[in-house]
């Protein structure tokens, strides 16, 4: 039953009764209730001052404005649909990973900075990719490249389990303890470093009587025989 709605959603036509009745609690009804949760939201956070508007928006700061634009949202339909990735876990971490210690565009990608204008490269991937330059006005650029900036408190990585910031100290003394590490800096003296090894003397030299110094045996190879001396 919930395969059947869902298959219509994705259809180019939908039959909202047909969903409505297969599942009423399902699919139609997320969308009604996400829609009003969500205008919600927003219309608190525009009453709290928690909305800034720039550029094309910057009208819907007018109180009259920003009521038409939610008005309209409210009858508007809204297309609300969550799946799993595909790619598991695994595969969201390495994509995440990539970006925890990069900057929201490289300096490479700049092409030019004047007449308060920034040109700089993207790539369009729903055209395969395609390498194109982009021109925004300087505030543009600066208000898009802010929103990349993490707030005050919030963290790129942050440390879980015996690492986190919390209880590190006290977990990292217990797993020391269960496994008889000692902390650094603890005031052992550190293990002496290896002392260089003499190559020691073994024979004379026949020619001049001095000592001969082995440095290292060369192995025979294997289809080798060993020399001997028949004179």
């Amino acid at each position: 039953m919930q395969q059947e709605a869902t298959d219509e959603l994705v259809g180019c036509e939908r039959d909202e009764a047909a969903v409505g009745d297969r599942d009423p609690m399902g699919i139609a009804a997320e969308i009604g209730e996400f829609r009003r949760l969500f205008l919600g939201e927003l219309q608190a956070a525009y009453a709290g001052r928690r909305l800034g508007f720039f550029g094309e928006l910057a009208a819907l700061a007018r109180p009259a404005a920003f009521a038409h634009r939610l008005s309209a949202l409210r009858h508007q339909e809204w297309v609300v649909y969550a799946k799993p990735p595909f790619g598991g876990p695994h595969q969201v971490l390495a994509y995440l990973g990539r970006y925890t210690h990069r900057v929201a565009i490289a300096n490479r990608r700049l092409v030019t900075i004047e007449g308060g204008q920034v040109a700089f490269r993207w790539r369009d991937w729903r055209h395969h990719g395609k390498a194109k330059v982009m021109m925004l006005a300087a505030d543009e650029f600066i208000r898009r490249f802010l929103l990349h900036s993490l707030p005050d408190g919030l963290h790129r990585i942050r440390h879980y389990g015996f690492l986190a910031n919390r209880e590190r100290t006290h977990k990292l003394a217990l797993c020391r303890r269960l496994l008889a590490a000692e902390a650094p800096g603890s005031g052992r003296d550190p293990d002496p470093p290896p002392q260089p090894t003499t190559p020691t003397a073994f024979e004379t030299c026949p020619d001049c009587g001095g000592a001969m110094v082995r440095f290292g045996i060369v192995p025979h190879p294997a289809s080798c025989r060993p020399w001997r001396d028949t004179s």
